[in-house]
């Protein structure tokens, strides 16, 4: 509900006396912290800091650390360190509220708090209200009788979440294993406090992003008045949807303070702006009553993933009224449609309003260290960027938070289908029932919350928490460690947490929405992590180190996580490293480098050396790495989709950073396109084909993702590097050894619907008859409508072993446009600004002799700062 906001004693004065409307005022902006007293250690070495100074809520106390010029920008240089003691400090936050007599005349005052971040004590007037322990939460707490006319000091204390817990893990002899250890030495190695707290894990730090254990209130605060009763929740669930008709029960969650006769008005509005009322009367009781009232819609306009149909909301305003005294409303937007799990025989995928689709897209991590400074505009700008290269799938990893409300909203508006992961992000779970008890409320909170929202298609227990436990080596030494007593203790209570409390949730506060008790996981059916079995995460490659042709191994059913590292734009790596000179090694490129606690670069290096030429100079790394990046996700998607229908599903790691990083994500913090993002608008092509080179042949498939067959044709071409043809298949060619090889009238196809079909396995020989391997390559295309919409290039050798010819680019200005010529074979060709930030509209592509290209470039830079800045570079001889 959208309250109008008022200076708090103005708002209160102007009600009637009597049964007045819920009244919500934002209790969000500026407050003030100071170091809690009780914790004088800090005090004495912050001193500065142990007197009241400016912050701001929603926010944490790091960022009124920074803001205020009390501690360095962790983002930029090599910060983190200075800023990791704020972590290890208890809190108290102070805002001073005026309350008038006329305020007091409500029958209830109530503190809401969106989230607290995360061991807090909520005191107003002295009076204590309020402990919380779980930043997933949100928490309400009666005010009333702790208020008074004139000024009331409401404070809320936080407890250091390290401090809090530590003494409990090191005295425990085998502490639950957690996931990254501390860079700063403030936990011993294997005495992680993460496991046992309700906390965004990622605070702890990860592979990919920087240790900052946030304290604050992270998310909105607001006090609410409200008189008799209040809705405290509204679900729509569809009993049933077809084409015809979509039966639909709306359930309201009322609580009463007294006895009455209710009346709830329900209004439909349909996409067009038609609408349906209900009114129905109830008698309710004091507490928690719920209320239901059906509905029906005929010929529902269903909501479809994008690429499939339309995204049609339908509009939902619920009136709670005593006689003629509206008590409350609230409004909710849903969509139309049923989401099936596919799963038989091993398979794993899903099925919207009956399609099965395949899933092309990204893994989500958090926006920022400081989620309550991300804009709108910031996760506007992330999902249209997946959707822009024909992403139709978002995971929310479990190791962040629960996104807030206009996440979902603005994926609902782009058809982009969200797996919801619940917020665990891989450390063994606290077997304890009080725990569970904890994550209950959570979980049925926010399914209850994200339950309107038809992009949310999958919950999911959580990250790698059930693979890690059976499957990792640290947690097997645990598990043989603890004995087996303890070990079953802990099994159980996992999977007491995981198969019934996080399954329950679901299923009572979202029905219909598809549960997955981790992942990867096979849902208690089997080995988990398997090719044959449920979702997968890939890591052999990367993380294991092996060559990228080790993604054409298999088919796997759904690859839910797979990725490989490249360094940001030079623009980024400029705004946190500054000016000076630069290598792989420099203490601040490892220090946002957070794979193998900051050795990852070494990484970059390996397959680097083993893949590409030698790099010029540090801006030719940072665009070799991106290269590398781009071509191994292009061959690992690719394969994924051309092995359809075994495969349904393909999500790489990851799509965003938290912040200014060398990581897996194909958009920079600062939201700069990698060449891997341009790749994926071309592997994820609703229509692709694919080519893999292995054993001395070309394999060519062609996929599709239309649910209607597609009249095409097909070709492929070899040269030699000075573009002489080798040989030719296509409806104008002459006939060649390849005709023979192909067979006559190869080059048409019909796409088969939602599907993959192989069309072609060529042999070097009748391919490239005696070309050597490093000297020729093929070009091969899929074309509808006379119009090539999708091709790929063949290679039989590596590319640093390729003989590539001087490209000879040439370009023409005009204004932000720019156009690009080749005389020669350009292959990955990128658009280098260097520190100047520029999107152009195509990068990372491929130009064959004598094709030109034209870019439209975005930025804040002038057409001739663009000019200057231009650098072209290729995978072949410097221009």
């Amino acid at each position: 509900m959208k309250a109008r906001i008022l200076p708090l004693p103005l708002l209160f004065a102007a009600l009637p006396a009597l049964a007045d409307p819920r009244e919500t005022l934002s209790l969000d902006g500026a407050w003030e912290v100071r170091i809690d007293p009780a914790d004088s250690a800090a005090a004495k070495a912050h001193p500065g800091e142990a007197a009241w100074f400016a912050a701001r809520v929603p926010g944490s106390v790091q960022q009124d650390l920074i803001a205020s010029g009390r501690a360095p920008d962790p983002f930029k240089g090599i910060n983190q360190a200075p800023i990791q003691w704020a972590g290890l400090t208890s809190w108290q936050f102070r805002k001073v509220i005026q309350v008038t007599p006329a305020m007091l005349k409500r029958d209830h005052l109530e503190l809401v708090f969106d989230g607290l971040d995360t061991f807090a004590t909520v005191s107003l007037n002295g009076r204590r209200l309020l402990a919380a322990d779980n930043a997933h939460r949100r928490w309400r707490v009666d005010a009333k009788s702790a208020l008074k006319a004139g000024s009331n000091e409401l404070i809320v204390s936080f407890a250091s979440p390290i401090r809090t817990l530590q003494p409990r893990v090191l005295a425990e002899a085998n502490p639950l294993p957690g996931e990254y250890e501390s860079e700063f030495g403030d936990e011993p190695k294997g005495k992680q406090t993460s496991p046992y707290i309700r906390k965004p894990k990622y605070h702890w730090s990860w592979d990919w992003g920087p240790r900052l254990v946030n304290i604050g209130l992270w998310r909105p605060v607001k006090l609410e008045a409200w008189d008799a009763a209040r809705i405290d929740g509204l679900r729509v669930e569809q009993e049933a949807i077809n084409a015809e008709e979509a039966r639909l029960v709306a359930r309201f969650r009322v609580v009463a303070d007294r006895a009455a006769r209710l009346t709830l008005n329900l209004t439909l509005t349909t996409p067009a702006g038609k609408k349906q009322s209900v009114k129905r009367s109830f008698v309710v009781s004091p507490g928690i009553n719920d209320l239901s009232i059906p509905l029906s819609v005929n010929k529902p306009q269903r909501w479809w993933p994008v690429g499939y149909g339309a995204q049609p909301l339908y509009q939902v305003a619920g009136v709670l009224a005593q006689g003629s005294e509206t008590s409350d409303r609230v409004t909710q937007s849903i969509g139309l449609r049923s989401v099936e799990l596919i799963r038989k025989d091993g398979s794993f995928g899903f099925k919207v309003n009956g399609i099965p689709i395949f899933a092309k897209g990204a893994n989500l991590i958090p926006f920022d260290n400081f989620p309550a400074r991300v804009p709108r505009a910031q996760i506007e700008q992330i999902l249209q960027s997946a959707r822009d290269v024909h992403m139709n799938m978002i995971r929310v990893w479990g190791g962040g938070y629960y996104l807030e409300d206009v996440f979902y909203e603005i994926a609902d508006k782009m058809g982009l289908m969200i797996w919801q992961d619940f917020m665990f992000g891989g450390a063994v779970t606290p077997p304890d029932a009080a725990f569970r008890e904890n994550v209950r409320i959570e979980a049925e909170e926010q399914v209850e919350r994200l339950q309107p929202h038809p992009s949310v298609i999958a919950w999911s227990g959580g990250n790698e928490i059930l693979a890690g436990w059976e499957n990792w080596s640290d947690r097997k030494a645990f598990k043989k460690r603890v004995g087996a007593d303890e070990q079953e203790r802990i099994g159980v209570g996992m999977a007491v947490l995981f198969d019934r409390v996080l399954r329950n949730a679901v299923l009572t506060r979202s029905p219909g929405t598809p549960y997955w008790n981790n992942s990867p996981s096979t849902d208690y059916e089997g080995q988990i992590d398997t090719e044959t079995n449920g979702d997968r995460h890939f890591w052999d490659v990367w993380s294991g180190s092996k060559p990228v042709e080790r993604y054409l191994d298999g088919c796997s059913r759904f690859m839910s996580e797979y990725g490989f590292q490249a360094m940001p734009d030079m623009s980024t790596v400029r705004g946190f490293a500054g000016d000076g000179p630069l290598t792989l090694e420099s203490p601040v490129l490892k220090a946002h480098q957070k794979f193998l606690a900051g050795e990852g670069n070494s990484r970059l290096k390996l397959y680097m050396d083993q893949r590409l030429r030698a790099p010029r100079d540090f801006a030719d790394t940072v665009y070799l790495t991106q290269v590398n990046q781009a071509q191994a996700i292009d061959m690992a998607a690719r394969h994924h989709r051309a092995c359809r229908p075994t495969t349904m599903g393909s999500l790489y790691w990851q799509l965003n950073d938290t912040w200014p990083a060398i990581s897996w994500a194909s958009v920079d913090y600062y939201g700069q396109w990698k060449l891997l993002h341009y790749a994926a608008r071309r592997f994820f092509a609703p229509q692709a084909i694919v080519t893999e080179h292995r054993d001395g042949a070309t394999r060519v498939a062609l996929v599709s993702d239309a649910t209607q067959p597609i009249a095409a044709q097909w070709r492929i071409r070899a040269f030699d590097m000075a573009g002489r043809p080798i040989s030719e298949r296509g409806s104008d060619a002459t006939h060649t050894p390849l005709d023979a090889a192909l067979g006559a009238g190869g080059a048409a196809v019909t796409l088969t619907p939602l599907g993959a079909q192989e069309v072609a396995k060529i042999a070097d020989a009748d391919l490239f008859g005696g070309a050597p391997a490093n000297a020729s390559y093929a070009v091969a295309e899929l074309i509808i409508g006379g119009r090539s919409v999708s091709r790929t290039i063949v290679e039989r050798a590596l590319p640093k072993d390729m003989a590539y010819p001087a490209p000879g680019l040439t370009t023409r200005w005009d204004g932000n446009r720019v156009t690009i010529t080749a005389s020669a074979l350009a292959r990955a060709v990128m658009l280098d600004f260097g520190s100047v930030a520029a999107q152009p509209s195509d990068d990372g592509f491929d130009l064959l002799p004598g094709e030109s290209v034209t870019i439209e470039v975005r930025s804040a830079a002038d057409p001739q700062a663009l000019q200057r800045a231009l650098t072209l570079r290729t995978l072949g001889p410097q221009q």
